[in-house]
């Protein structure tokens, strides 16, 4: 068996229902200042013409990204888990390609907020001792996130190695 873990396009998108997540928290991250914008505006007349054109900017910088970019991570991302490593690739502009070996292995999270439980998605955590930081794979329908941590977790401690 070769030892060496080959850097590869993982197989699996995240879940599809994350695209409508991600979308609901950027026109979240959007609209709550845009309305605070607002009300400042409706509020504080001298200063209108200056959070009018904040508005303005605002939204003219936020709606469309936060229209392209959950569409767009959804085609990036993908993540695979094997017998020897996890795979990961993510980003937008940047794109980052990730493989972290079992025997790396430190801890695995899973984390589901608010809005992932609404939409119930969950995001999992790699941790290593990489100074790149964990690989974290997010938008997983949230059983499937729980059965990989189990999955992971059994993999590890079959394959121990010094995590470092």
């Amino acid at each position: 068996m070769d030892d060496v873990v080959r850097l590869r396009p993982p197989r699996n998108r995240v879940e599809r229902r994350a695209v409508t997540y991600w979308l609901t928290n950027e026109l979240l991250t959007t609209l709550v200042p845009a309305v605070v914008l607002v009300v400042l505006a409706v509020l504080i007349t001298p200063a209108r013409p200056w959070l009018l054109l904040a508005l303005g900017v605002e939204l003219g910088i936020g709606l469309p990204y936060a229209l392209v970019v959950p569409l767009w991570r959804y085609r990036v991302h993908r993540w695979e888990v094997t017998e020897d490593a996890v795979f990961t690739r993510t980003g937008w502009l940047w794109q980052e390609w990730r493989v972290a070996p079992m025997s790396r292995i430190q801890t695995v999270d899973t984390a589901r907020g608010p809005l992932e439980q609404l939409f119930r998605l969950a995001s999992v955590t790699v941790t290593t001792a990489s100074a790149a930081g964990p690989l974290k794979i997010q938008g997983l329908d949230h059983e499937l996130a729980a059965g990989l941590v189990e999955r992971l977790t059994e993999t590890t401690q079959a394959n121990r190695g010094d995590a470092t």
